[in-house]
């Protein structure tokens, strides 16, 4: 079971934000190398056990139904601001032993999203790096997006697709962009094409309870979902405590979570129990979600 300890926020602490046994890491060596090298790492393992995963998308169901009309199911960003009852798989061992073999045994969460998109009419996610929206905000940018499948993902359905190595080539996570058309796209902006080369695309495609991670800086995106079957994520995105949110950057349109381990950069932490309606104000997405699972 679940049993989190929760630390008041601070500018540095050496609680862990839970309890019970810690695992070691779940990746072997080979698949970090290849995470280091390639940009991405596809687990095709149970992430969760059974029941916890079944919990999950059944929170997941029910945050979705209560979406306001009119609002997109793609762009569920930071749905834990509204339900912190998410933290408790977010924060699970499970999880975060995923993250370890990579960023370290001291870890923060920066953001969860999900990425749900429906049937028929499921919006492409135009190419993109995560880094370029965070720059000036987290340093040094080691960002691992554990990208847990909550339905299928293929092929037929709008699965991820990434560019291999582009977290260390070129403008290594920081590429130009131009506009693309935002009533086809989850948003409205893409890398130029003479700074990508489609052609290297992998698709990562995976089952429920399965699981991508990606290097922030790696070039990724998505085609649209014209299939009859959903296509649903859940996004992760965790960093070593090493590095420094800054809070002015933010401009208190954000929270960070202490994960694991100790604070070693000096940040302040959120508290896992309570909801964070101001900061989604500050987002301007106060509306985006109802009610609190």
């Amino acid at each position: 079971m679940f049993m989190p300890v929760f630390p008041k926020p601070t500018l540095s602490t050496t609680m862990s934000a839970i309890s019970g046994p810690i695992r070691t890491g779940r990746l072997t060596s080979g698949q970090v190398r290849h995470y280091e090298s390639e940009g991405y790492l596809v687990f095709d393992q149970p992430v969760l056990p059974e029941a916890r995963f079944d919990g999950l998308k059944s929170c997941f169901e029910e945050i979705l139904a209560d979406l306001p009309a009119g609002e997109r199911p793609e762009a569920m960003d930071v749905p834990h601001f509204m339900h912190p009852k998410l933290l408790e798989w977010a924060l699970d061992e499970s999880i975060l032993c995923l993250a370890t073999p990579i960023l370290g045994e001291d870890l923060a969460l920066f953001s969860t999203h999900f990425i749900c998109k429906p049937k028929g009419s499921g919006r492409r996610v135009p190419w993109h790096e995560d880094s370029a929206y965070w720059k000036g905000k987290i340093t040094p940018m080691e960002v691992c997006t554990v990208w847990l499948a909550i339905d299928p993902s293929t092929k037929v359905n709008g699965c991820m697709m990434v560019i291999p190595r582009t977290h260390r080539e070129a403008r290594q996570g920081f590429s130009d962009y131009e506009n693309v058309d935002l009533s086809t796209s989850v948003f409205g902006s893409e890398i130029v094409q003479r700074q990508r080369d489609d052609s290297r695309r992998v698709y990562i495609e995976l089952q429920p309870n399965q699981c991508s991670l990606h290097d922030a800086r790696i070039q990724h995106g998505s085609e649209p979902n014209t299939s009859d079957l959903r296509r649903c994520g859940w996004t992760l995105r965790f960093c070593s405590t090493r590095a420094r949110f800054n809070d002015e950057a933010f401009g208190g349109a954000h929270q960070v979570y202490l994960a694991r381990g100790r604070d070693l950069g000096g940040n302040v932490y959120a508290e896992p129990t309570r909801a964070y309606p101001e900061v989604l104000a500050r987002r301007g997405m106060l509306n985006s979600y109802r009610n609190s699972h």
